[in-house]
């Protein structure tokens, strides 16, 4: 099923409600603010799959996983007394040092591949909503074993089953180029 197939508006009738939203000026008022929230909802429904809110909450899912990795780090600077602003231990100066980078690379590089998940899935989710809420899941499942497991003090331990992460990547890629084509084909 194309994805035009699955869309509850037409984009004439979107584009339309657009349009005849209120000027900035006119928002400040409660009143208006209210209708024009209404009118953006309303917008989103008819340009978005249903199933995009599966997209939404997986999302979601990572960033509660991300206030989990913080919230690592945080009680192992404690733990391995390494404080701010100090980013990564050295162990020139700190016998714990290299368990106390294992934990904060776990998380920055989860930091560092957010944005492209996040992209990935807000594009490709538009196209193909439940599968890449699925491969969403997947991701999120396995960046937390890649964390847990780099957490050990043994890097090894990161791919044991965060290595199933770059897989999801790979799937949203796909997901997302063929929703690309789908749009240039019309």
């Amino acid at each position: 099923m194309k994805h035009k197939d699955r869309v509850r508006g037409s984009p004439k009738t979107t584009l339309a409600k657009l349009n005849s939203q209120p000027q900035p000026s006119q928002i400040r008022n409660p009143s208006n603010h209210s209708q024009f929230a209404f009118d953006l909802k309303m917008a989103a429904e008819d340009l978005l799959p249903r199933e995009y809110g599966y997209v939404v909450l997986v999302l979601v899912s990572y960033c509660f996983l991300n206030f989990f990795m913080a919230f690592s780090v945080g009680k192992a600077r404690k733990k391995y007394k390494v404080f701010f602003p100090t980013l990564y231990a050295l162990e020139s100066e700190n016998k714990d040092a290299k368990l106390f980078n294992c934990v904060q690379r776990g998380h920055q590089n989860s930091l560092e591949m957010m944005p492209v998940f996040f992209m990935l899935m807000i594009l490709g989710g538009i196209g193909y909503p439940l599968t890449c809420a699925a491969l969403g899941s997947v991701y999120t499942v396995s960046r937390y074993f890649y964390f847990t497991g780099y957490s050990t003090g043994d890097p090894e331990n990161r791919l044991k089953l965060g290595k199933y992460a770059f897989l999801a990547v790979f799937g949203l890629m796909i997901c997302n180029i063929l929703f690309a084509i789908n749009i240039v084909r019309g």
